[in-house]
């Protein structure tokens, strides 16, 4: 489970590689999950970018909200013959340090993780 904490909490080395990688990030706030870094800042949830660092500030991926309607198209179905009755409530293009690109779909429960093709990779 993550935790919010204070920008005070955060190693410096982690503010400067958010700094350095995302200098257009304000209004930051700040979680701790599983031991590392999470940076959210943007859109009307504040939410829209969502950076996760290790706590010597080594980047380890951005998840960009999208809507739903932006997920491959096998997302769905897949949402519905497994997970009866769940809406999928957030979606995400998710992008990490060797620039994979994978969608996470929110639903009841966790997270989904797809590839680029829709996929079922694994739940979060």
């Amino acid at each position: 489970m993550a935790q919010d904490i204070k920008s005070t909490a955060v190693p410096e080395p982690v503010k400067a590689a958010l700094k350095a990688k995302y200098p257009e990030a304000t209004k930051v706030s700040w979680e701790k999950e599983k031991g590392n870094y999470e940076a959210n800042w943007g859109g009307k949830s504040g939410e829209d970018n969502s950076v996760m660092f290790t706590p010597a500030g080594v980047f380890i991926e951005i998840v960009k909200a999208i809507s739903v309607n932006d997920l491959p198209k096998a997302v769905a179905p897949y949402v519905a013959a497994h997970y009866k009755g769940a809406k999928i409530k957030e979606a995400g293009l998710v992008t990490d340090a060797a620039h994979k690109v994978t969608y996470e779909a929110e639903v009841k429960g966790g997270d989904l993780i797809f590839d680029e093709k829709g996929n079922f990779i694994k739940k979060d």
